[in-house]
């Protein structure tokens, strides 16, 4: 027997309590193993000692007194009122919580939304529509700037004979 399986038994076996074989199994173990067998030996000191104490007895009303304190009804504080019950204290920590943990969060940017332009701007962004598609090439043009640079020559005019 291993001295976790002794710890469960000790008390039952020093109480008297154990049945013949676990009885057979913690005595042996004990004859084996000093360090249950000093355990054992404390707990046997220490019930000498409580038994040294005098046995206080309650007063008589004291079993009235008890079953007149439960059946009161519970008096209703400040707190209770404001927190229910633990869970409840927990939800509404935990939703504050969420919600900081939400708000540190950069607003997105919702799509804005034109209101419907009259046929006519209709059929003026139809007439344009080319130089729209081609307005990222049109404002990034960096083509030129990607040129060496020469200087100019102007062509001198010849004279006329």
């Amino acid at each position: 027997m291993n001295c976790q399986r002794i710890e469960k038994n000790l008390i039952a076996y020093l109480d008297g309590k154990a049945n013949p074989s676990q009885r057979r199994e913690v005595e042996a173990h004990l004859a084996e193993c000093a360090a249950c067998r000093e355990r054992a030996e404390q707990f046997r000191v220490l019930w000498g000692v409580l038994d040294e104490l005098p046995v206080i007895s309650p007063s008589p009303s004291f079993d009235a007194a008890v079953h007149a304190h439960l059946r009161e009804p519970r008096r209703a504080g400040l707190w209770t009122w404001l927190v229910p019950s633990p869970r409840v204290a927990f939800a509404v920590t935990a939703l504050v919580v969420f919600s900081v943990w939400l708000s540190s969060f950069p607003p997105a940017h919702s799509p804005t939304v034109v209101a419907a332009p009259s046929s006519e701007a209709d059929f003026k962004m139809i007439e344009d529509l080319p130089v729209l598609e081609n307005y990222d090439v049109l404002a990034n043009f960096d083509a030129l700037s990607e040129l060496p640079a020469q200087p100019v020559v102007r062509a001198q005019p010849q004279p006329q004979l």
